[in-house]
């Protein structure tokens, strides 16, 4: 079976690569939430408490809200 590594026996690439997308999964969530929160609630598919706790699925909760959870705004010219 195959030892768990700690963080200081990653590369220094590895580690970036782990903050980078730790990052980016940190600024999807809270954008999610923001147009959550701004966006009426007649924009949204389904409950919207039901999407926040839906963002706490790790990345694919806010993304399946951006793909699925919104419906489209129409814009009066």
């Amino acid at each position: 079976m195959a030892t768990k590594k700690s963080w200081s026996d990653l590369s220094p690439a590895q580690q970036k690569a782990i903050i980078a997308a730790g990052a980016a999964e940190a600024v999807i969530t809270a954008v999610a939430v923001v147009d959550l929160i701004r966006r009426p609630k007649a924009s949204v598919r389904g409950p919207k408490a039901l999407w926040l706790l839906g963002f706490a699925v790790q990345p694919v909760g806010p993304l399946a809200y951006f793909k699925k959870g919104r419906r489209s705004v129409e814009v009066a010219a």
